[in-house]
């Protein structure tokens, strides 16, 4: 799908989204619970959250003491982010996550998508993937969906002409391609199931960029 009509889309459909903000929160304050003895985000200070929506993920992280920036290009998703997590410590900018933000290398702790990598093309994720790893100092966290497929997400996102089925069988191996190049973006990928049809695919930032 392209951009324009992305945007569009998620215009239309914020409010919907926004019906559903506590249930997101609850589901990703449950998993940063469940993961705190592998991945304790408030080892953290800072994230970045790319497509951060009606700011649910972003609310979850704040939750835990860090400061969350949240960048979405639909501005009426922003909106309804801003009223949801009013007197949050978060700040949320409306920019195109496919292109370089203005922010320096290492200005966050770790940047996190959610449901968002399986809407891009793979040359779309690697650019992504890349910016987000800029950004990073430590981890960039991939929440998406995995190889388990489900009737009900299969039919949404053949409506909405995501890049969903190819993202399901191959995510694990873009990732860890980005591990081998000269310029390599991960110094490694470790998956941490998080529920059943998803993953969290944590990515370490290159070992040039760590402490």
């Amino acid at each position: 799908m392209g951009k324009k009509k992305q945007s569009r889309l998620f215009n239309r459909i914020a409010p919907m989204y926004g019906l559903f903000f506590g249930f997101q929160k609850r589901h990703y304050q449950k998993i940063l619970f469940g993961i705190k003895d592998t991945l304790d985000v408030e080892d953290f200070a800072s994230a970045v959250d790319f497509g951060c929506g009606t700011g649910a993920m972003a609310s979850a992280l704040a939750e835990k003491g860090l400061r969350v920036v949240g960048i979405d290009r639909a501005e009426k998703m922003l909106h309804v982010a801003r009223k949801k997590t009013k007197g949050e410590q978060i700040e949320y900018r409306r920019a195109d996550i496919l292109e370089p933000l203005p922010y320096e290398d290492d200005a966050f702790d770790i940047a996190i998508s959610s449901y968002v990598a399986h809407e891009f093309l793979p040359e779309e994720r690697t650019k992504m993937y890349k910016e987000m790893c800029r950004l990073a100092k430590r981890y960039v966290i991939i929440h998406d969906y995995n190889k388990k497929r489900s009737l009900a997400v299969s039919l949404a996102e053949r409506l909405e002409g995501s890049d969903y089925f190819r993202f399901r069988k191959d995510a694990e191996k873009e990732m860890e391609e980005l591990t081998k190049e000269l310029d390599a973006c991960f110094s490694g990928v470790r998956i941490l199931p998080v529920g059943r049809h998803t993953n969290w695919y944590v990515c370490r930032a290159r070992e040039k960029k760590n402490e």
